[in-house]
């Protein structure tokens, strides 16, 4: 990468900044597409390449591998689904990301993975003189499509505060701290979020045994001690039925799991979340682990069927 091109600390703009992404399912391709609105190039990375054919429209293109996307860009992004993916595109491989990232390169994950991970590839991109962000987002994919999603960024701060212009694009970043930080708070986040869940969907089916509409229902405590933005973003979805994913169930139970596996100097206990795990689980064994989150309210409908 010349001079004219190079990346952290040179200021980020549209004509110069050239971003790669990898991961363009529900969540990432949402967010991808909102840099391509701004006017971003951006280079993409798809295991399946027809799923990128919404993105190539809006002038987005398309790279071979994960390092063809490294070599080529200043910044990139990966949304995966699991730590072993993470693993394996970021740091396993001659194809991977930080075989191929250019000096004073950054890139940033915006999947919600492993504190240890996230600390390893910060360290491992040091020792290539790059830099590596940990910034899981919270919101869903209405969060996506809107720019509203909450974005909880670690690492080193410089970096991120020069991030700033690409995830205002996305929504608000709060910087958490030293790398492993964001995926820590993302923990807490999804602990928060399954309890609310949880309780909305008994507070659903409950209202139902007792002959209140679930419409009337939702109204009436909105502006109350137990209105959320959970039931903002998902109250309306399950008196539907409406269980298209946001981020899927499968995805709580690798969440909440992950705060039930302490750290090294970290003891916690938290009887709520392995409760809350053990409820997705029972999704993922329905067979609805692709559902919606939201779809947490058909385990306690089973647990209620006579």
């Amino acid at each position: 990468m010349n001079k004219t091109n190079r990346s952290y600390p040179e200021p980020i703009s549209p004509s110069k900044t050239r971003i790669g992404w990898i991961g363009i399912g529900v969540m990432g391709g949402a967010m991808a597409s909102r840099l391509l609105s701004a006017g971003y190039g951006v280079t993409l990375y798809a295991r399946t390449p027809s799923k990128a054919s919404t993105l190539q429209t809006l002038g987005a293109r398309l790279a071979g591998s994960p390092a063809e996307v490294a070599r080529s860009c200043n910044v990139v992004f990966t949304v995966l689904g699991h730590p072993s993916d993470v693993r394996r595109i970021v740091l396993e491989g001659p194809d991977c990301i930080l075989s191929s990232l250019n000096p004073n390169g950054v890139m940033v994950d915006h999947t919600s993975s492993d504190p240890k991970l996230a600390r390893r590839i910060a360290h491992s991109a040091r020792e290539i003189n790059c830099w590596a962000v940990d910034a899981p987002v919270s919101g869903g994919d209405t969060g996506a499509k809107e720019g509203k999603l909450a974005i909880f960024a670690a690492g080193n701060e410089g970096v991120v505060n020069w991030l700033k212009p690409l995830f205002d694009l996305m929504g608000d970043v709060t910087y958490m701290g030293g790398p492993g930080k964001g995926q820590s708070c993302k923990i807490a986040n999804q602990i928060t979020v399954g309890a609310n869940l949880l309780g909305l969907s008994e507070g659903l089916v409950f209202a139902e045994k007792a002959g209140i509409d679930k419409g009337k229902f939702l109204e009436a405590i909105r502006g109350g001690a137990a209105g959320s933005i959970v039931m903002e973003l998902f109250g309306k979805r399950m008196v539907e039925r409406d269980f298209r994913a946001g981020g899927f169930a499968e995805y709580m139970v690798k969440d909440m799991g992950m705060g039930g596996a302490a750290e090294e100097d970290m003891v916690v206990v938290l009887p709520g979340a392995a409760l809350g795990k053990q409820m997705f689980a029972g999704m993922v064994a329905n067979g609805d682990g692709k559902l919606g989150t939201q779809g947490l309210i058909t385990v306690i409908e089973r647990l209620n069927w006579k």
